[in-house]
């Protein structure tokens, strides 16, 4: 009997013991919820046993910024990247274009960020007349006069993606400078976009008489294709939409180490630029890929586009050919309406 009840005592001990092993490991389990997580009623679980929670996970919400980047050819070239959403875009995409900086990470192959490393951007603001003065720490002078221009080109069109701002001035260290601090470049004016980007010089123009343009070249970077925008100048406005075209057909393909998208015969024959800024462009069929199915090379539609929107008063382009056939981009989709900048590139990689 004694035995019995022995062994009884020792089976309700060991019962114990592992009834609070277990509920403290429970107990354990239930502090280490996560914060997000789908809570099932008891009386629910009762009816479905196979119910199961979904973590909920949070991601941070991004916004497509465009940096004005150095190339391994020392141009500077548009990249669009994704930067985190946050107020003071424009202080934001500066960090970005410090070298050593944020930007590291996403850097493509052979590019290099343009303001010097341990440059501090203390403050940006914006005043009345679209003018950003840019205030910078004393490293921002820590660099090379042959970099000057690429500087002032690639702050100045990073910038001036935002529509409100139309052009720079440059502080240091809250005083504001007239020139630039190593090779003397004017900017107590501010710095635009008119003055250029990437500047080829033909024939020697007079820079202040004629007319300046940007046309867009299309590099190849590995297993990438980025556009190479190029300031050239005309000696007459009178047919400015023929001589850019010309531009492009004779581009410094050389020196700048650009693609020609173009076949050899392709000539524009007709441009009409409409009341709502709607560009036709009528081309031979030379301009298309393959002239059975009248497919146009997605290429030569984004060098067209990308370079005539560069204009002010473009706001699209309606491709056309001189036959009347209705164009299709290489996927055999046609081209019912004009094409923006912003339409085409929220589908392909800038």
């Amino acid at each position: 009997m004694r035995k019995k009840v022995t062994v009884t005592i020792c089976l309700f001990m060991i019962a114990s013991l592992l009834y609070g092993c277990f509920k403290g490991e429970q107990t354990s389990k239930e502090m280490d919820i996560p914060e997000e997580i789908s809570y099932v009623d008891e009386a629910d679980m009762d009816e479905e046993e196979d119910i199961e929670t979904e973590e909920v996970v949070e991601t941070e919400e991004v916004a497509e910024r465009v940096l004005y980047l150095i190339d391994a050819s020392g141009l500077v070239v548009p990249q669009t990247v994704e930067l985190p959403k946050k107020e003071g875009a424009a202080l934001q995409v500066l960090e970005y274009l410090v070298k050593d900086g944020p930007v590291t990470e996403l850097l493509p192959n052979g590019f290099q960020a343009v303001l010097p490393a341990g440059t501090d951007i203390i403050g940006v603001n914006l005043i009345e007349d679209g003018t950003l003065i840019v205030d910078v720490s004393e490293e921002f002078s820590d660099y090379q006069a042959d970099e000057e221009l690429q500087i002032l080109q690639a702050m100045t069109h990073t910038l001036t993606q935002f529509n409100e701002v139309d052009r720079i001035k440059i502080w240091i260290n809250g005083e504001e400078i007239d020139e630039m601090p190593v090779n003397g470049t004017p900017i107590s004016e501010g710095y635009s976009r008119y003055h250029g980007i990437n500047i080829y010089v033909k024939d020697e123009p007079n820079v202040v008489e004629n007319n300046a343009f940007t046309v867009y070249y299309p590099k190849n970077y590995d297993e990438d294709v980025f556009y190479v925008p190029v300031t050239q100048y005309a000696e007459t406005k009178d047919d400015l939409y023929s001589t850019i075209f010309t531009a492009l057909m004779d581009g410094p393909e050389y020196q700048f180490k650009t693609k020609q998208v173009f076949n050899d015969e392709t000539a524009l024959v007709e441009a009409t630029l409409s009341q709502n800024g709607v560009l036709q462009l009528i081309f031979n069929d030379e301009v298309l890929l393959d002239r059975s199915s009248a497919t146009i090379a997605d290429e030569v539609v984004e060098t067209i586009v990308r370079t005539y929107t560069a204009l002010d008063d473009v706001e699209a382009i309606d491709i056309q050919v001189e036959n009347g056939a209705t164009i299709v981009n290489e996927a055999g989709e046609p081209y019912e309406e004009p094409v923006t900048l912003e339409s085409l590139t929220s589908s392909i990689k800038m």
